[in-house]
């Protein structure tokens, strides 16, 4: 059976109400949570972009059972990875034990901010690989010493640190990214429903592991309110990554999908209220060979309908998977 999982979407909502929703996730009977981790929404009328971190602490707080995990934090360039070690101790910590760390190589989108240049995706790939690895040190206790190609680390030590750290994920959408996961990753991330990402995932070492996937959606009684809300906030999802990850601001998106149609984004989104159709979306990935699913719901303030629907609909339907 598919483990279904919730997002918060920190690009659609404040700081204040994404807590609210994981705690509503909660009692939903969500089988786990994830948060994504922006300083920028995709496009201007998504309107938010808190710390994810902070609210990443509260929500530990909040709740007691729902598990959190970070879809994805860049340890590269916003943030050196010893800081990241540091905050995703602190988390495993607040959380006791629920939380795991979700890694990517980045977006220009929320890096280009720091300035220096986006660099190569080779270049980007070997800066991760670097940084898994000083995050494993510090995870792993004392003081760790470090002068690498892309980072150096000065006599750091994480001093709250979990009896079990948090098992490390990582995000991938190629072969390169796949090899890197298998070899150094306790899970994978992909928001495509590819089999070959897991099969390459798995000939790199990840064979066994966990593989999680994230599915935009949008629920709505009204189902052309819902298809418009979808492709108001929501159309630069189908770019893929080798786009998305390239752009560096709202407009440069606004500009790429602007000639994506309603009927387009209600063709790859599942929108209104027809369970079948939600289930039809997620049964890809359950094909595919993953063994999470995280659920967006499209729309900051339509959230709450949505936890009704799920808890009494769709959740039940999903575990028949």
């Amino acid at each position: 059976m598919v483990r279904i999982g919730y997002t918060m979407m920190t690009e659609q909502a404040g700081p204040r109400e994404l807590v609210e929703h994981v705690v509503r996730a909660e009692e939903t009977g969500f089988d786990f949570s994830v948060i994504s981790d922006h300083y920028s929404p995709w496009l201007d009328s998504q309107g938010h972009a808190p710390y994810a971190w902070s609210v990443l602490g509260a929500a530990a707080q909040a709740t007691s059972r729902i598990p959190l995990m970070t879809y994805v934090t860049c340890p590269t360039m916003r943030y050196h990875p010893a800081v990241v070690a540091q905050k995703a101790a602190t988390v495993q910590l607040l959380s006791q034990g629920r939380f795991r760390l979700g890694l990517g190589a980045g977006e220009n989108l929320n890096e280009h901010v720091i300035g220096g240049g986006w660099p190569a995706v080779d270049v980007r790939h070997e800066m991760l690989a670097e940084a898994v690895e000083i995050i494993r040190s510090l995870f792993a206790g004392g003081y760790v010493d470090h002068h690498g190609t892309h980072y150096d680390v000065e006599s750091a030590k994480v001093w709250d640190r979990p009896d079990q750290p948090p098992p490390i994920g990582i995000a991938v959408s190629g072969e390169q990214s796949c090899e890197l996961a298998g070899r150094l990753g306790d899970l994978v991330i992909a928001v495509e429903p590819k089999a070959e990402l897991l099969t390459s995932f798995d000939r790199h070492g990840g064979r066994g592991k966990p593989r999680v996937g994230q599915l935009p959606v949008c629920y709505d009684t009204d189902r052309d309110a819902a298809i418009d809300r979808a492709h108001d906030q929501f159309r630069w999802f189908g770019g893929g990554w080798k786009v998305n990850s390239e752009l560096p601001g709202t407009s440069g998106f606004a500009s790429a999908t602007q000639f994506v149609r309603k009927e387009d984004v209600a063709a790859s989104i599942p929108c209104g209220n027809d369970v079948n159709a939600f289930v039809d979306a997620v049964r890809p990935y359950a094909e595919a060979g993953f063994t999470e699913v995280a659920l967006v719901q499209i729309g900051g303030d339509h959230q709450l309908p949505f936890f009704d629907w799920a808890e009494k609909e769709l959740l039940p339907a999903l575990r028949e998977l």
